[in-house]
Order: structure tokens, then C-alpha cells, then sequence
């Protein structure tokens, strides 16, 4: 049954987040079809058509003949208002069918403040929000994503999560599902199924533990064909590049071409999750690249190139790659999402600017020395410095900087050495961008996130973050600096779920009752509603963010495997306080963090090839340039 939208289009804003039809969209026969899957993002269209992985899914999933694969988002509040006064259950997008009326339902779990979106989209679909109360004829709910790392405070809503990366993993649930439909499996039977495919935790067969202080013990299986430990799904080797993206509608966050040029990054910054949890290092040849982007730009009508990655100017080859990309495509404007903080990366950003020399962005994340030894932030502040100073000389007008306060060991010196590297840098580009330099410092706070060397570490309180904030304001202010921070209201209940076990997933269920929703959003976030629902579920929200946890205490994702095991991490804990760091092993030695030990390609493989070109200069822009 396909739901009839026009009604609801006429009282809505932006009502193109919900009619599809988008160039390169693919519709499907729904009748021919042998696996439907939907594939929903748990926020506003505008935010979700952004996301990579959303789109690589939809492109592998409907290149098979027999799968329709087809796409939701979470609807604003005056959609969602419409859409309960009239009955309509939320539909996807491609041929407006219900979502319950899919086999498959995916979430992509990207930020945690939208876990109560998840929430509302399945009530909204007419399923059941909690696992246990679905019947035969609701979707299997999965769920992946950096934040399904740990799964706990979702547990209870959704059927399964694939941890990892999800290119291989989607056509064996696809292959699945279409056994299921073919032998009329019951649900107990496809939830068994799931146990058996690598990489999947299926919630159900495991039970929490708690000790005497109410604090987690133990995940305990409830089936012997239940892992106790899940190893997350690795790609050996990249697939093709996503060269048929779907061009929405509206102006989203990211509207324009782009390319994975890299997947992974092994600089081993302490607070990072992505570059925990993604490794190894893994590379597109310039080759690649450029047949992927002439595909593309053929195929979207684009302008714009972003060339992504963790850390794209790490990738080994980004000289030649970015050398044959303009002179390939010498109209074509490129830009950086992510580059180190030295001269090297403003060079490239230089090469690929076209004239277009606005704001470059670098996060130097500390604001001493010795913090960025602690946090394993492997540059200096003359690497800062010099960075800067190249830009302005080469016609940049604006530096951008991102810090983040609250780090662990973290002194009000440290936060004083904030305001003075923008004090710095401000000067240098009255120098050099002629008096017109626009120096801004954007910080955020530090949550501790899970499979980090920080897993263990405790948010500060919004009591001991507001005079940092104080200095920052006051100090950037005197300097000339422009200065933009984030609540820590939001920042803690983040820290929460970041942490949180299944007592946690009891308040997410709570507050979305109270009405959270969107509260990614500041001007949806609503922390009373939150305060309430741990209240009201008996949960402690400072244990889960302003506590600092015992290093051999479990965890609430111990059944999670990212690959970097904990003793690593637990180590790399250690030497935060002793201010030792540990260098980029994609570029030298491994570091033994578990990854090499991982049923993938040699993660050190061709790293002496890599040192031995990176040894040499290169000419870039008619200019030499060293690559280390």
C-alpha cells in the first residue's frame, strides 16, 4: 500500500525532504522484488543525504536484480504533527510504500543525540519501538554505524546491529532475507539466522549483569549459539567508489561530489573513535580517483569535488592524485573536508583553491605542547605556526581552529595556551593576509567515547567547564579572535550514551516518551526532558559521565571486538599522564594495537615503500616539496 503525501506536502515546510524523485534515484518494481529494504537515517533529509555510507548501501543493494532498496528519514515536527492527525504511517521515499511493509528496516548510527529519532521513526512506521513486542509480519530492525559500537543503549529497540563496515555484510542479509521469505521463516527463526552472520550482535540472546553497586558485570549469552564476543566486519580492500550518488533536492550539509579517497587513520589520537575503530589505513590509487570522479561529475552535474578521508592529506599518494586531478579536470574546484596542521597540507589546499582562498580549517585540538603529547595530537606549534603563516602568505583571509576543553590532565594553562595560539596566528595574518585576516576558535568538549584510550576517562561537569569558557570568551575577545563554543548540556548527555549499558536505553525510551526528539538540534535539545527520564528510570547520569571507571572493570561494549584490544588501549590510558606518544604507524613501525592480528591485509604492508616516497621531494605546483 503506497501513503498518499499531497495532503500533507501543502502544510509543511520544505516539503522536498519527503516526495523523492531525485536524480539518480532508482524506483524499483515493488511487486518484482524478492528482498525490500529500507534504508532510514535518523534526522532530517537534509542531514542524512550527506552521509557516504547511507549512499554506498542504497548504490550495492540495487545493483542486485531481485533487491529494492529504498530510503527514509525523520520527519520535522510539523510533518510528524501532520502525519499523526492524519494516520499516515512514515513511508519511504522512492515509491512512498509504509516502512513496516519493508522485510528489512537499516538505521545508520552516526551521532548519538539521535537515538530517540530511531525511536519516534519506528512508532511513526507503525513497528512496534521495542524488539520484543514485533511481530511476523514487522521488518527485521538492524542497526550500524560508528555509534553501534556500542550497541547497549539501543539494545532493547533493535533486532540486530552489524558492527563494522557494511559493504559485504549487507548483501549476506540481503541473501538472508531472501531465504526467509523463500521457506516462510518465523521471527525466532530469522533472529537465529542473524546469530550465525559475522559481525551481527543480536540483542535478544544476551543478557546485563550488574553487581552489588548496580554497576555493569557482564553481557551474558542466553543461547549457545550466541558469540560472547563479535568481531567487527572489516573490507579488505575498498570497493568502487559510490560514482552514481543520488543529487537531492534541497541544499544539504555536504551538496557536492566526493570521493573516498582513503578509509582509516592510524595517527592514534587518544580521544578519536574513527581512528580506533576503522583501521587499518586503507587507499584509492590517484587512478582511481580520477576515473571515479570524471564518472561522477558525468553523473551528478557537480562543480564541486571533496576528496574524503579521515586525514586526506595522510594519504600517500595525495600529490600525484591531486596533480592529476587539476590537470584533468582544470575547472573542477576541490576541496579538503580534513587536513594535518602543517605547511604540507596548506600546500595542497593551495594547489586545489581555483582562487577560491576564504577559510582554511586546521585542529591543532590542544593548546600546549604538552597537552597535544597527552591527547597523542602529533603536531607542533611551530607545524601551527608555519601552517598559518604559509596560508596568509598565499592569499588565505581566514583561518579556522578546532580545540577541545575538558581533555584529560587538561590545566587552565592549557585553555590559556588556546587564546594564545589565536592571539598568534591573528598576528601573523596581519602580516601576511595584509590586515584582513579573520582568525576564529571553535572548541568543543571532550566525550569519552568507546574503544578509545579515553573509554575510561570522566567528562568535566558544566561547573568546571564554564570558567575555561569564561577565559576563551574573554581572552579570544582582547585578542581579536572570534570564539564559538558548544553547550555542555548537550555534550554531557552525548558522554551518557556514549557510555551508557541497557539501564541507559530504558531512559532513551523515557525521555523520547517525554518528547525529545532531534536533539542534535539546539534549538529541539531540551535537557529538563533528559533529567527526568533518568529520574524516572533510576539511572545515575554522572556515573555514566562525570566518573572515571577502573581500567579492568568491565565495560558495557566488552562484547564488542573493533580490533584495537584493550590492553592497547589500556596502555595508551597510561601514557596519557606520563605525556608519551606513539607515531602514525601507516608511515613506520606498528605499534602491536591488535589490528595486525586481524583477519585482514597486512596492515603494515608497503610501509617501507611508503617511507622511501615520502623520503623524496616532489614538484607541486611548479614548486618542490618535501613530503615529510
Amino acid at each position: 500500500m503506497t501513503v498518499g503525501i499531497e495532503r500533507l506536502l501543502e502544510r509543511v515546510t520544505k516539503p522536498g525532504r519527503y516526495t523523492g524523485g531525485e536524480w539518480n534515484s532508482v524506483v524499483k518494481d515493488w511487486d518484482a522484488a524478492a528482498v525490500r529494504v529500507a534504508l532510514a537515517y535518523p534526522d532530517a533529509y537534509d542531514i542524512g543525504m550527506s552521509n557516504m555510507g547511507l549512499g554506498i548501501l542504497y548504490d550495492l543493494l540495487n545493483a542486485e536484480a531481485d533487491v529494492l532498496c529504498e530510503r527514509a528519514f525523520a520527519p520535522w515536527s510539523d510533518m510528524e504533527a501532520e502525519m499523526r492527525r492524519e494516520g499516515a504511517p512514515l513511508w519511504s521515499l522512492e515509491t512512498r510504500h509504509a516502512l513496516r511493509e519493508f522485510d528489512i528496516l537499516g538505521f545508520t548510527l552516526q551521532y548519538e543525540l539521535t537515538y530517540t529519532n530511531v525511536l519516534n521513526m519506528l512508532d511513526l512506521a507503525g513497528i512496534p519501538p521495542r524488539s520484543r513486542d514485533r511481530g511476523e509480519d514487522d521488518p527485521i530492525v538492524v542497526a550500524g554505524g560508528s555509534s553501534a559500537f556500542n550497541p547497549e543503549p539501543l539494545a532493547p529497540f533493535i533486532d540486530a546491529f552489524v558492527l563494522g563496515e557494511g559493504e559485504e555484510a549487507i548483501g549476506e542479509l540481503a541473501a538472508l532475507a531472501r531465504g526467509w521469505k523463500r521457506e516462510g521463516a518465523p521471527r525466532s527463526a530469522r533472529l537465529r539466522d542473524l546469530l550465525a552472520l559475522p559481525g551481527t550482535y543480536v540483542p535478544a540472546f544476551y543478557e546485563a549483569r550488574y553487581d552489588d553497586r548496580g554497576h555493569f558485570a557482564a553481557l551474558e549469552p542466553l543461547d549457545p549459539a550466541a558469540p560472547p564476543v563479535i568481531q567487527r566486519r572489516v573490507v579488505e580492500q575498498l570497493p568502487p567508489p559510490l560514482t552514481r550518488p543520488i543529487v537531492p533536492f534541497l541544499q544539504t550539509v555536504h551538496d557536492r561530489a566526493a570521493v573516498e579517497i582513503q578509509r582509516g587513520c592510524t595517527q592514534g589520537c587518544r580521544f578519536c573513535q574513527a581512528g580506533m575503530i576503522y583501521r587499518p589505513t586503507r587507499e584509492r590509487s590517484p587512478d582511481e580517483v580520477v576515473e571515479a570522479t570524471r564518472a561522477l561529475l558525468a553523473a551528478t552535474g557537480y562543480e564541486e569535488l571533496s576528496l574524503l578521508s579521515l586525514s586526506t592529506t595522510d594519504h600517500s599518494r595525495i600529490v600525484p592524485m591531486v596533480e592529476a586531478l587539476t590537470e584533468t579536470f582544470p575547472d573542477l574546484r576541490i576541496s579538503l573536508p580534513s587536513t594535518r596542521v602543517d605547511s604540507f597540507s596548506v600546500d595542497v589546499a593551495n594547489a586545489i583553491a581555483k582562487g577560491k582562498k576564504h577559510t582554511l580549517t586546521l585542529a591543532p585540538e590542544a593548546g600546549s605542547q604538552r597537552l597535544r603529547n597527552a591527547v597523542n595530537k602529533l603536531v607542533s606549534e611551530d607545524d601551527l605556526l608555519g601552517a598559518a603563516a604559509n596560508a596568509f602568505a598565499r592569499g588565505w583571509t581566514s583561518v579556522k581552529m578546532y580545540f577541545m576543553v575538558g581533555l584529560p590532565s587538561e590545566t587552565i594553562d592549557d585553555v590559556a595556551g588556546i587564546v594564545e595560539m589565536g592571539r598568534r596566528v591573528k598576528e601573523i595574518g596581519r602580516t601576511g593576509a595584509g590586515g584582513r585576516a579573520r582568525v576564529r576558535v571553535s572548541t568543543s568538549n571532550h566525550v569519552p567515547k568507546a574503544h578509545t584510550p579515553f573509554q575510561w576517562a570522566r567528562q568535566e561537569t558544566a561547573e568546571e567547564l564554564a570558567p575555561k569558557h569564561r577565559l576563551l570568551k574573554d581572552g579570544c575577545r582582547a585578542a581579536g579572535v572570534e570564539f564559538s563554543w558548544n553547550d555542555p548540556a548537550d555534550s554531557r548527555i552525548e558522554a551518557i550514551l556514549s557510555r551508557g549499558d541497557r539501564r541507559v536505553a530504558e531512559a532513551v525510551w523515557r525521555a523520547w516518551r517525554l518528547g525529545a526528539t532531534f536533539d542534535a538540534w539546539s534549538e529541539r535539545f531540551r535537557p529538563a526532558l533528559w533529567d527526568a527520564a533518568f529520574a524516572a528510570e533510576g539511572v545515575d547520569p554522572d556515573w555514566f559521565a562525570h566518573e572515571e571507571w577502573d581500567t579492568f572493570a568491565p565495560l558495557p561494549w566488552d562484547h564488542v571486538a573493533s580490533g584495537v584490544n584493550k590492553s592497547y588501549l589500556r596502555g595508551q590510558w597510561r601514557d596519557v599522564f606520563r605525556e608519551h606518544t606513539v607515531g602514525d604507524c601507516h608511515h613506520g613501525a606498528c605499534n602491536v594495537c591488535g589490528v595486525q592480528d586481524a583477519p585482514v591485509a597486512d596492515c603494515v604492508a608497503k610501509v617501507g615503500e611508503l617511507i622511501e616516497l615520502r623520503r623524496g621531494s616532489r614538484t607541486f605546483a611548479g614548486e618542490p616539496l618535501e613530503l615529510v
